[in-house]
C-alpha cells in the first residue's frame, strides 16, 4: 500500500508502511535499542527505511536535491515522522550510503537534529565484510557495496547483482562472496530522456513492453528499443559474466524499474527492491 503525505512536502515524500505493523506501533519502541534508520542517497532519490531488528517496517522516498540545507532535510524528516505517529527519538542508530557527496553532510546533520543519532557513513574504514577485488576498492560506490553485502548474505554465490537506478550497474560476486567488478551503463530513464530530448520527432513514452519487438509505430518502436533493448542487454551481460566466470550464477536485481525490465529477460532474475537498505542494516550490525 502506498500513501502520499498530505502536507506541503507531498511532492517530495512517498511513504510506504510495510506488513501488518502500523506506524503508531513505533511509539512503543522508545529506548528499546532496536530501531535502525537506513538511508540510501542516490542521484535521483533518497530512500530511507526503518528496521525493527532484522525486519524492514517502514520506507520513505524523497527527491535528491543538492540545494537543500540540513534544516530543510530536518523539516521534511520531522514532518514525516509526525504525520505517521513515529517517535523520532525511538531511532537508536542510523547509517547512510551516498553517491552524492554534497548531500551527505547536510543529511547527516538533519538526522542528528531529528533523531539525536550520529550516522555511520559507508566508506573506507567501515567494516562491511565484503572483500572488494578491484583495482581501486575505495572508488566503489557505497550503494553497490551495500547491495553486494546483502546479495552475498541473503542469496547463494556466485551471483550477478543488477542495480537499476540513474545508471544500470551489473556486478559479479564470486563463490567466496568477493566483489570482483562489473559494468556501468546509462540507466533506463536517462537513456529515454536522452533519446527524446535529442530526437526532434521523438516523444517520451511509458516504460511498458510492446507486444512485439518489431514496432509498427513510433511509440512502440521506442518502447521496443528502450524496454526490450535494456532487457536484451541485461541478458547479454548475464551470459558474458557467466562465460567469463565459468560458473552458473544466481541473478538478483534491484531498483524501481527492475521489475518492468527484468520480466522481459530470458534468465531467471530475483527482484529485491530493498536490497540496498538490507545491506545497510547488515553493515550497521557489523559495526556495532
Amino acid at each position: 500500500m502506498q500513501a502520499r503525505c498530505a502536507n506541503s512536502f507531498q511532492r517530495d515524500l512517498l511513504c510506504v508502511p510495510l506488513g501488518f505493523y502500523t506506524a503508531y506501533d513505533f511509539l512503543y519502541f522508545k529506548g528499546c535499542g532496536i530501531m535502525l534508520l537506513t538511508v540510501d542517497v542516490g542521484n535521483t532519490n533518497i530512500k530511507m527505511g526503518i528496521f525493527d531488528k532484522q525486519t524492514l517496517k517502514f520506507k520513505l522516498t524523497c527527491s535528491t536535491d543538492i540545494r537543500k540545507t540540513s534544516d530543510e532535510f530536518a523539516a521534511e524528516f520531522y514532518t514525516f515522522f509526525k504525520i505517521h505517529g513515529i517517535d523520532e527519538k525511538a531511532i537508536d542508530a542510523s547509517i547512510i550510503s551516498s553517491v552524492v557527496p554534497k548531500v551527505t553532510r547536510p543529511l547527516k546533520e538533519a538526522i542528528k537534529t531529528v533523531t539525536g543519532t550520529k550516522s555511520l557513513v559507508v566508506g573506507p574504514g567501515i567494516k562491511t565484510g565484503l572483500d572488494i577485488k578491484i583495482d581501486r576498492p575505495e572508488t566503489l560506490g557505497a550503494d553497490i557495496v551495500a547491495g553486494s553485502v546483502a546479495s552475498c548474505r541473503n542469496y547463494s554465490c556466485p551471483n550477478i547483482t543488477i542495480f537499476m537506478g540513474t545508471a544500470t550497474v551489473v556486478v559479479y560476486n564470486d563463490e567466496h562472496g568477493s566483489y570482483c567488478g562489473g559494468a556501468i551503463m546509462p540507466g533506463v530513464g536517462i537513456s529515454l530522456d536522452a533519446l527524446t530530448s535529442h530526437g526532434a520527432l521523438l516523444s517520451s513514452v511509458d516504460l511498458t513492453a510492446p507486444k512485439k519487438a518489431i514496432g509498427t509505430n513510433t511509440a512502440d518502436s521506442t518502447r521496443s528499443g528502450v524496454v526490450l533493448g535494456n532487457a536484451f542487454m541485461i541478458d547479454g551481460f548475464i551470459e558474458r559474466f557467466m562465460q567469463e566466470a565459468g560458473r552458473e550464477c544466481t541473478v538478483i536485481a534491484t531498483g524501481g524499474l527492475a521489475p518492468q525490465i527484468t520480466k522481459n529477460c530470458k534468465h531467471k532474475i530475483i527482484n529485491d527492491e530493498n536490497l540496498i537498505l538490507e545491506g545497510l542494516r547488515i553493515i550497521s550490525e557489523r559495526n556495532r
